[in-house]
């Protein structure tokens, strides 16, 4: 149900609505608009890289993952109805909100992660992961139907996005605190508080320090978070940008672009469902080189596309190859973790998740901006994040990996 909860910001602030509009209307189409978007996340994504093992590593000592997810939460849906706030040319402070938001919706990410060890056991974290992932496409779905209804509202009467964007705000921020109750009202912590001697945050860097320390133990672990990195930049550029290189390269409308995302959202949650049992039945590793095989057709598709239809099918390919994707690297973290340091470890995972929304979204824009505009040449560039994750994930000895973790018990 948080992943049902929080998709909604993702699908409708970072993906369909607000990225488009930030760099339309705030930043009125100028040529580094895209670059400007893509840098503000990146501060945020940096905060998040750096907080994350301290965060991961404090909810293990001290049972402290709900709480910590519920001011995670709260930060990100008062952060997400102050986007109403900007108007054109208000630059900074759209900047300043989106870099604020987007680090309380990255670091509730992680903390609900570190719940899935504790609800499913081997095998089986694929097929919960799906779930997971699945009824957050669906949470999308739903915000996105009523953004759109809304945008019909409000066209109808003569207003174009200044006027709609701010109160899409307000509702994906209502909707974000709503479907995230059932999580806080039943979901409880099983992590036992083992309180350290030492002062607490010395006592959290310190096990970081000993995880990093042991590296070597987890030399598979370390090599997927390294895949992660590569493949994970080139998803996160098609998720910050999908709506800016709908409208500035195939000229599709604000509706029109809606429309699209909410398909496709669609057909991530049937990719995400559906292969949470084709990883359980085809391992780990496959699955993930399977869908990355997908993600390099879909950039092939997009680069070429001149026509709607060939962009509506690199979108819906972009779709599953999400569900699938996001739902298999989860499930192999948690699988390649030892069980006294899952937190810190899925903190591990979200820095590298973090590091890669730098990485690719950035490129991105910087390549779009040095170019003139060429949004096209941008997502070219995107697909060689995907060739490398592949060559990465090839040396990765899953089976090696869950001896090493099962191993360690501390």
């Amino acid at each position: 149900m948080y992943d049902f909860a929080n998709s909604g910001y993702t699908t409708v602030v970072i993906t369909a609505v607000y990225s488009a509009y930030f760099v339309a209307v705030v930043a009125d189409k100028a040529a580094w608009a895209s670059f400007a978007w893509s840098a503000a996340l990146a501060v945020s994504y940096l905060a998040i890289m750096l907080s994350a093992p301290l965060l991961g590593a404090y909810a293990d000592l001290h049972g402290a993952k709900k709480r910590l997810l519920a001011l995670t939460t709260l930060g990100c849906v008062l952060g997400t109805a102050a986007l109403a706030l900007p108007g054109p040319g208000d630059i900074a402070l759209a900047v300043v909100i989106i870099a604020l938001s987007n680090f309380f919706f990255g670091s509730g990410e992680n903390l609900i992660a570190a719940f899935l060890p504790e609800l499913a056991r081997g095998r089986a974290l694929g097929r919960v992961s799906g779930w997971g992932w699945g009824l957050g496409y669906l949470g999308g779905i739903v915000s996105l139907g009523v953004a759109l209804a809304y945008i019909g509202h409000v066209q109808q009467a003569g207003g174009g996005a200044p006027e709609f964007v701010p109160g899409v705000m307000l509702l994906t921020a209502g909707l974000f605190a709503l479907f995230a109750l059932p999580t806080f009202l039943i979901l409880r912590e099983r992590a036992i508080q083992r309180p350290l001697q030492s002062a607490l945050a010395r006592g959290a860097y310190a096990r970081v320090m000993d995880s990093l320390a042991h590296a070597r133990q987890y030399q598979d672990l370390a090599r997927f978070l390294l895949c992660i990195v590569f493949y994970q930049a080139g998803i996160m550029t098609v998720i910050t940008l999908a709506a800016v290189y709908a409208q500035q390269a195939m000229h599709f409308t604000t509706r029109q672009t809606i429309e699209m995302i909410l398909v496709v959202n669609i057909t991530a949650a049937l990719g995400a469902l559906g292969f949470g049992y084709v990883q359980d039945k085809l391992g780990h590793k496959l699955s993930l080189a399977l869908t990355l095989t997908g993600w390099l057709v879909m950039v092939v598709l997009a680069y070429s596309a001149t026509t709607p239809g060939r962009f509506w099918l690199a979108a819906n390919i972009a779709g599953l190859c999400l569900g699938a994707s996001q739902s298999a690297g989860r499930a192999l973290v948690g699988y390649l973790s030892p069980e006294s340091h899952r937190a810190e470890f899925f903190g591990l995972w979200g820095l590298a998740f973090k590091l890669a929304s730098i990485l690719g979204p950035l490129t991105y824009g910087a390549v779009v901006w040095i170019s003139a505009g060429n949004h096209r040449l941008g997502m070219l560039l995107t697909g060689t994040y995907f060739v490398v994750g592949l060559f990465v994930l090839a040396v990765i000895d899953v089976k090696r990996g869950r001896r090493a973790a099962l191993k360690r018990q501390l």
